[in-house]
Formats: structure tokens, sequence, C-alpha cells
């Protein structure tokens, strides 16, 4: 995953408090423990990602499991990409690594990572498979799935009461309807929506099954023309035509909660922690928040969503892979994933987890979707695209100012290809 998103959406999350959870009687196996006592698994964690109760948690099961200790290695977000591709290269890597989701067959591709297929045949049977393609690069599992996030519809119960509108939107006609009923009858903005919100209009085109890139010959291409691509940004049109947002700027230039918090917006789509910086700016306004599902087509499939999150991996150069995997085993176990998922929001590995959520009305939100969402293209190559400036915001802002979509996609086709091309 992009590294300045996740820092803004699952480690956000991840900081909230985190709850007590004794050991599970379950992994207390002595199996293995004679063979393992006395070493250290050294992990990588990002800065947020590794709660204290939850960290005291693992540990305490890991070392009555195995009779090893962990070093645990907590790493900045700047600079990240080129930490952990050095690390990997050298003989005495980190054990275990945190790794963005969209980031694993760019580490994957240098033969930095260990093949973990044993492990998806033991404990990753029933791992969601939109969070587990991450994992996955040339047909090897080279990671595990960790936790995700996703965008929901973050709304104003006010101003929707004062229109009028007292159900919630099941289809995207019901929720543009919804909007143009906001717009009718009250003051309001119906929907803050930038031209340039990318990671929306990401999982717009994976509801519409598009495809960012294609193959030619042995090369990754720009594949923007598709009708497709032009399908998704149409109904990303429409969404805007009910917005007063500037076409050429993108959810945080300014910060769509901030603007959120004014009280004079319908709804804005975004990540769940957004609500509690509209609230910091404005408290008043805790009391009209409310969450939904991103709607879709019809009624029985949300919209598509961007999946941000982390995978856990194993360095192929460590000399501990064994010891490595009964981490992950622990820490990927339904008891630690549920923890996870109940204190920080996020969305575990397992449909099966999802209960975990209960309680927390903008995950309730979040998780319908995660089973139909995505990621970026999920290639080594794909990283340069999103580069400043985006030729993707620029295909964007141009239809949203009246080019077609042919003529917009062809407008930036060459500079697409050209980051495609770059070597990483």
């Amino acid at each position: 995953m992009k590294r300045g998103l996740i820092a803004a959406t699952g480690v956000a999350a991840l900081l909230m408090s985190v709850a007590a959870c004794g050991s599970d009687d379950k992994d207390d196996k002595k199996s293995g423990a004679d063979g393992f006592k006395g070493q250290t698994l050294t992990v990588w964690a990002m800065d947020g990602s590794t709660p204290d109760q939850w960290t005291k948690d693992v540990t305490a099961a890991f070392e009555k499991k195995t009779g090893a200790k962990i070093k645990w290695e907590t790493q900045a977000w700047n600079n990240i990409q080129q930490k952990i591709t050095t690390a990997l290269s050298e003989s005495n890597p980190p054990d275990v690594l945190e790794i963005g989701n969209t980031q694993t067959p760019a580490y994957a591709r240098t033969g930095g990572l260990a093949d973990l297929s044993d492990l998806k045949e033991s404990i990753g049977v029933n791992w969601t498979k939109s969070m587990n393609e991450s994992s996955v690069f040339d047909g090897t599992q080279y990671a595990a799935p960790w936790f995700v996030v996703n965008r929901v519809v973050i709304y104003n119960k006010r101003i929707w009461e004062e229109a009028g509108i007292k159900e919630i939107p099941k289809t995207r006609t019901e929720f543009f309807k919804a909007l143009d009923t906001i717009d009718k009858k009250t003051d309001a903005e119906p929907i803050y929506m930038p031209g340039q919100n990318w990671y929306f209009f990401d999982g717009l085109t994976i509801g519409a099954d598009a495809n960012l890139v294609k193959k030619k010959g042995d090369k990754w291409v720009s594949n923007l023309s598709d009708p497709k691509v032009g399908k998704a940004m149409d109904i990303y049109k429409q969404y805007h035509s009910f917005s007063k947002a500037p076409k050429n700027k993108d959810e945080a230039t300014p910060q769509q909660a901030e603007v959120f918090a004014k009280g004079k917006t319908g709804a804005m789509i975004g990540m769940g922690w957004e609500a509690a910086t509209a609230i910091k700016v404005e408290p008043k306004i805790e009391k009209d928040i409310g969450y939904f599902t991103i709607p879709g087509e019809t009624a029985d499939k949300p919209e598509g969503v961007f999946l941000g999150g982390s995978n856990l991996a194993v360095a192929e150069g460590s000399d501990k892979k064994e010891l490595a995997k009964e981490f992950l085993k622990i820490a990927l176990s339904d008891k630690f994933e549920s923890q996870l998922a109940k204190e920080g929001g996020v969305i575990p590995n397992k449909e099966s987890l999802m209960g975990a959520l209960d309680g927390n009305p903008a995950a309730e939100a979040a998780a319908p979707a995660s089973k139909f969402g995505g990621t970026t293209p999920l290639i080594p190559e794909w990283a340069p695209v999103e580069n400043a400036p985006n030729p993707i915001k620029t295909y964007m802002t141009a239809v949203l100012n009246g080019k077609s979509h042919a003529e917009a996609a062809a407008s930036v086709e060459d500079e697409m290809n050209k980051r495609l091309s770059q070597e990483q």
C-alpha cells in the first residue's frame, strides 16, 4: 500500500486503545519448543501498527509456545521502501516484516521474500480472497494478509433529516436520488467530492471490472483508454456533479474532513477515522455523524473499494524461517486478528471474524464492501505511476473539465507508459 495512505488509515485506526486479552489455551502447544528455545526472532513493524497490549499478548503467547524471544523493531514510514529493499538484500535481514499490501509484488520479485505456501495451506484456507490477492506473486504465496481498511459514506444525519430522507440508500441510483433531494430541499452541499479523489476512483474501476494496465509483449502499459475505465469515470462525474469541490484537487487539499466539520455538507466518502478528524475540528458535529456502505449498482453488491493495508512476510535470507512461521501462526490467529479488528476498527483477514467489528459503526459500514474490494495493479512496475503528479489524477480533471474519456486517456498515456517502464 502507498506509505502515506496506510499511515493515515490502518495505522491511525490501530492507535486506538487496545484492551488486555489473555492467552488462548488452544495455541499453547509445546511442540517444537525445544528446537526454538533460546533463539530470538526479529520483527519489523511500522510505527503505530503494534498496539502495546496486542504486542504484549502476542509476545507472551509466542514465548510460551516456542520458548524463543521476540525483538520488536519499530520502523518509521519515511523512506521505508528503500530500507526494506536494502535489508532484504543483506546477509542478516529481519526475520518477519510488515509490508504494504500493494508493495508486496515488488519485494517478491527481488527474491527477498520466503515462500509461505505451506502457511497458506495450514492457516490461510479461509483468508478473504480480495485481501489475499496482494500476498501472491506469479502464483506463489510470498506474504500473509494482516488487515485492510476501506472507504465508507460518512454523512450528516441532521442534513439528511432536513431533506426528509428516511432510508439509507441501498443502490447507487438511490444514493444519487438522495443527493439530488438534499440539493433541492436544503442549503447544504450534497456531497464533498473533489476532482482527484484517486483512491475512490480506483474503487469504482474495481467495481466496473476495469484494468488500469495491460500486458503488451513482455511489458505493462496503460489501459486507461478501456471503455470500462470510462464507465467508472462516468460514475465519478455523477458524484462530482453534486459537489462544489475543485476539479483539480484531491481529498487532502483541503482536508475533506475539515470541510465536513463545518456542518454544511451532506456527505463525504472517506476512511472511518476521518470522522474523528471532523469531530476534533468541531466537536458539536459528533451527534450528527452517521455511516453506511458505499452503494453499488444493485442492492446485493456494494460498490468496489480500494483495500489499503498491510501483509506480514518472512525474509528469504532469514535463518529462522520455521520460527518466523510459528510467529505468523500466532499473530494471524483468529484470536489476535479479532483483537485487532475489535480494538482498532480494521478489517480482519477472514470473513468469519467480521463479528469483532460489532459496535463500531464505521467499521461495520466498511466490512460488507471488503469482500468486493481490490487494490491498485499488483505489479512491481506500478509504484512510479502514483508519484506526483499522478497522471490518472490529471486524466480525471481533464474529463471533469469537458474532455471525452478517450481524449483524456490519450493525453496521459505516454506519461503512464514512461512510468511503467521505469526500473524498480
